[in-house]
């Protein structure tokens, strides 16, 4: 058997295409699928609805083949038989396929779309339920109104006799408001989330923008910027339309473009707050000193591109009551007031590293971290205390009493001195007690001599702050009205106060401390060993770079938190991230 699939569409105009095609097969499927044999694009068609096959005696048998049952010259069937020579009308959805056949030809079938108005004026349809009831017009207004009754004035009501509450942060008054999370454009932030269905804890006042006081409230300990006046100063001008909005945004009582609402963007889900984009910062401080007058920083744009060299802060002098920022352009030198060649001790084969193997505590040469300890926040290093650190090679001790010990007390010259003062600078008892040897090896003999310690041979007051002395070895001798004295020790605590650096990410896969810090050439105290700007763009540039194994993208939010004390953000690839949420700045979605 063999069906003749004739498809007759028709224009925009009106004008009528045909298309014919001819299958020689027993068959034929009918469905919303593309790989059936006549393809019917509508849902009410299901994906194989029926099958076409020669039930013999030249008959044709249409079955449905999901359940779903089709129409057949007016009435629905699941499975029935035709004669093709007498003809047939089948019904798929909008579609009506016209089946026919013309003696022993093929199996005709025309497919055709139903008219839109078929079946307007069936009579059926005065029983049908919508003509019992009110117009759809004249539900909609109906449903309008009981919508503004229920959420908007129960709403209204409820507020206006509730127990007045100025702010509920704790979330004490939940649910006085009858009907107001209806309003809600969306679900809270995670930051927030324990705060939904309690409008009132920042929705102080009703149709007002929540205000940066209600903000506060919680997040008191969030530093400015920058002082409001010079931050309203230093931004970038509004463009017309953006202008226009602003001065409509608070006549309805929202706050500037400086308020928190401005940036912080809520009812947008549940999801974590996102870092400002490079874009938001360089906004501002691309051209900042367009509109400021002696801005304290450079403009900076992007971080491989435009960026100000690095200004860490440090002593430049001995002696300063406060530490300086320079800029790593100049020649710098810092005054710590200390004498610590590094190279000396990160030698892997010097005299340092020989004592270093000798001894328990280390047993290789000395690395950075024998000293340098990261502090609890992982931003700086824990201060260098001499015990500790320094003393398994530079021991204090200058007395012995009995059995133990006696090592100077270190950090104050009073003690040292104190110290010294009570030292036993007389001989030692004899080798031998109970017989005294004659002659030249008796005490005031040419052979005779002190078995004593040696610490009490040449170890004095005055020698030991001399720069020969004890402390001079690492310390720079002074003195303060005519008595001797050390250098004071000034060491910063953080060196790159305008940015945030992690240590940890940075070190084991990623580089060693040599690799940034040159302590292993410096022989000089005086060397400020802190990476400049050309060193850290060997792996960052700005947030438009290309990622690849040595470039990391870096946007501004990467060092810099927009408030103080929050630390910036970072991505979640970063390294050594450890899925610490704590490392995340407390930064929103921002107006882009």
């Amino acid at each position: 058997m063999s069906f003749l699939i004739r498809t007759i569409d028709f224009t925009a105009a009106g004008r009528e295409i045909t298309r014919d095609r001819t299958l020689d097969q027993t068959e034929v499927s009918i469905g919303r699928a593309s790989e059936n044999d006549i393809h019917l694009p509508d849902l009410a068609v299901e994906q194989r609805h029926v099958r076409l096959s020669d039930a013999g005696g030249g008959m044709l048998a249409i079955e449905s083949v999901g359940g779903l049952g089709f129409g057949i010259d007016g009435r629905t069937e699941t499975s029935v038989e035709i004669d093709p020579n007498v003809g047939a009308e089948l019904s798929l959805g909008s579609s009506r396929l016209a089946i026919s056949r013309d003696g022993d030809g093929p199996v005709e079938i025309v497919i055709k779309q139903a008219e839109k108005d078929e079946g307007a004026g069936d009579a059926l349809q005065n029983f049908a339920l919508a003509s019992a009831l009110p117009s759809k017009r004249l539900m909609a207004w109906a449903s309008a109104a009981l919508i503004v009754v229920l959420l908007l004035s129960v709403p209204i009501f409820t507020h206006l006799t509730r127990e007045p509450v100025e702010n509920d942060p704790e979330n004490l008054a939940q649910g006085q408001v009858l009907f107001d999370a209806t309003w809600s454009a969306g679900e809270l932030s995670l930051a927030h989330h324990e705060l939904e269905g309690n409008c009132e804890a920042c929705h102080a006042t009703p149709f007002v923008s929540v205000q940066d006081e209600t903000c506060l409230t919680c997040h008191e300990e969030l530093g400015e910027h920058a002082e409001m006046p010079r931050l309203a100063e230093g931004m970038a001008p509004l463009s017309t339309g953006d202008s226009i909005q602003w001065q409509i945004a608070e006549t309805l009582g929202k706050e500037g473009p400086l308020g928190c609402v401005s940036c912080h963007s809520e009812h947008e889900g549940p999801v974590k707050l996102e870092a400002a984009t490079e874009q938001f910062c360089s906004d501002c401080h691309d051209e900042l000193d367009a509109r400021l007058s002696k801005p304290s920083f450079g403009n900076a744009a992007d971080f491989g591109k435009k960026h100000p060299q690095f200004r860490p802060q440090f002593y430049t002098a001995h002696f300063d009551e406060e530490p300086t920022r320079v800029s790593l352009d100049q020649d710098v030198s810092e005054m710590s007031g200390l004498i610590f060649p590094h190279d000396i001790h990160m030698s892997d084969n010097g005299g340092v590293a020989r004592m270093a193997m000798s001894i328990g505590k280390y047993g290789a040469p000395l690395e950075c971290s024998n000293c340098h300890e990261e502090d609890e926040d992982g931003v700086g290093f824990a201060p260098i205390e001499m015990e500790p650190a320094c003393e398994s090679c530079h021991s204090l001790v200058f007395d012995r009493n009995g059995p133990n010990f006696r090592s100077l007390r270190h950090g104050d010259v009073d003690d040292l001195m104190a110290d010294l003062a009570t030292m036993d600078r007389g001989p030692s008892r004899a080798v031998a007690s109970g017989r005294n040897r004659p002659g030249q090896f008796a005490r005031g003999g040419a052979y005779y001599t002190n078995f004593g310690r040696p610490m009490s041979a040449y170890i004095a007051i005055n020698r030991a702050l001399e720069p020969t002395g004890v402390c001079g070895e690492c310390h720079i001798p002074t003195s303060t009205n005519g008595r001797r004295d050390l250098t004071p020790v000034n060491l910063p605590d953080r060196f790159l106060l305008g940015g945030y650096f992690d240590h940890a990410a940075h070190g084991d896969d990623v580089a060693e401390c040599a690799d940034c810090h040159a302590a292993d050439t410096s022989d000089a105290a005086t060397d400020l060993l802190i990476p400049d700007l050309e060193s850290c763009r060997d792996c960052h540039l700005g947030e438009t770079a290309v990622q690849t194994e040595e470039i990391t993208p870096s946007g501004c939010a990467m060092c810099h938190g927009y408030h103080t004390p929050t630390m910036p953000w970072r991505p979640e690839d970063h390294p050594s991230n450890d899925g610490n949420d704590s490392v995340a700045a407390i930064l929103s979605s921002l107006r882009r």
